[in-house]
């Protein structure tokens, strides 16, 4: 058998988001100078980091004078794939591995859109229709594990939470209609709500689609409302989460939308997985994110960007349920891994304390580590140690075996990205 490819130092992409943290406040700005040498600008936001191939926001190996895509890199190099990836997706890589930073409320960055990504099939409809906006034709399941506390939501309420908004919430009873309204409230469950999901989409999508006219009084009243409650009593969560969405997006239809969806909260270590056509949004911490190779969103509130609101509301599954919490299995010691129920990808996070070693066995596909924090030693086979730090990130080929050890006083924090082992069998 032949020797496997080294591995690659990668120089990855940054995206520019908005709602990103600015300049040296934000861990995406750290890793990116850190990782291609470019200087922060104190001025904008540093919203992702991108280790992948899609075009949007694609590595580089090589060195400056020679340096190449690593798209192009892969392709001239199917076998650093291995065999059944290839068979599966051809010569490009599955996934995208991404570090998403502070989307913190009232500060210098925002929430994330309501959201949903659509399936193999609409995406390619959506690409071939509109190019420009979707901008390719695969879908995008996806997965987040929080590094800090992180806060989303997620997902559609139950239908005796969407009771109990109707009831409270008297601004969206109004946009809902009373006869619709009590209509709901009246309903009783017998074997499961039969009708749960076209009530909760023909009531989201009246939301969705009101004139911004009536969507602007009404969150006018909400936010005066709310603010007067809360000189008599304590408001509950999902109430202050909507002032705080007032205060950044003012009459946006989201404010209203977000009483329509789970509020998940989770804590350091936990991740949270998206499947196709589930409503989501992002409000803060500070996460790592893999998904599939892809960038196409389909867009409803809380953002400047393309909004479609047709295209949101014909997709969604509409399914009413708490999204399922992710703790991972640990693998050994130093590395926990997260396994969602996608081929694509999955996620290893390995805290390796200082002088301690850990060795990431050889796998019959691709991988991508990132260093967060730390400092140390790494090392493949028989080659040379090479010293690694925080902002580096290696594209490992197949069938490759990675030592790690962590330097004196400097403890590695470490994430690897690979297809998920379940299609290896």
């Amino acid at each position: 058998m032949e020797a496997p490819l080294r591995p690659l130092r990668l120089r990855c992409s940054v995206q520019n988001y908005d709602w990103g943290r600015r300049g040296e406040d934000s861990t995406v700005a750290r890793l990116f100078e850190r990782n291609s040498g470019a200087q922060i600008d104190p001025s904008r936001p540093y919203a992702e980091f991108w280790m992948g191939t899609h075009e949007s926001g694609p590595s580089f190996a090589g060195s400056d004078s020679e340096e190449v895509t690593l798209k192009k890199w892969i392709r001239e190099n199917p076998g650093a794939l291995g065999d059944k990836v290839v068979a599966k997706w051809g010569t490009d890589l599955p996934f995208l591995f991404k570090l998403v930073p502070s989307v913190l409320i009232l500060s210098v960055a925002s929430a994330l859109s309501i959201q949903a990504h659509p399936d193999k099939e609409l995406a390619r409809m959506l690409h071939r229709m509109r190019p420009n906006v979707y901008k390719d034709p695969n879908h995008k399941p996806e997965m987040a594990i929080a590094l800090t506390e992180f806060k989303a939501l997620c997902g559609f309420v139950s239908m005796e939470e969407l009771k109990d908004v109707l009831i409270g919430v008297p601004e969206i009873a109004k946009l809902v209609g009373n006869d619709e309204t009590n209509k709901i409230i009246c309903m009783r469950e017998l074997n499961g709500y039969v009708n749960a999901k076209a009530v909760i989409q023909s009531v989201f999508t009246k939301l969705m689609s009101a004139n911004k006219d009536a969507i602007l009084a009404l969150v006018s009243k909400l936010k005066n409302r709310l603010e007067a409650e809360n000189k008599i009593r304590r408001l509950s969560e999902r109430e202050q989460l909507a002032l705080l969405l007032e205060k950044q997006y003012h009459a946006d239809v989201g404010v209203l939308a977000a009483f329509f969806l789970n509020y998940v909260k989770l804590s350091p270590g936990e991740a949270l997985y998206i499947g196709p056509n589930e409503p989501h949004a992002y409000i803060s911490g500070e996460c790592i994110e893999c998904m599939a190779a892809s960038d196409n969103v389909v867009r409803a509130g809380l953002t400047p960007k393309y909004i479609d609101v047709p295209t949101l509301c014909s997709m969604l599954t509409y399914k009413q349920a708490f999204p399922q919490i992710l703790r991972g299995i640990q693998l050994n010691p130093f590395i926990t891994r997260y396994t969602p129920p996608f081929d694509e990808f999955e996620v290893d996070c390995c805290i390796l304390p200082s002088k301690e070693s850990v060795v990431f066995s050889p796998i019959p596909g691709p991988s991508i580590f990132i260093i967060v924090t730390g400092e140390g030693r790494l090392q493949t086979g028989s080659t040379d140690e090479e010293r690694v730090m925080e902002g580096d990130v290696y594209f490992v080929p197949a069938h490759n075996e990675i030592h790690l050890s962590a330097a004196t006083d400097k403890p590695i924090h470490l994430y690897r990205s690979g297809v998920n082992s379940r299609i290896f069998g």
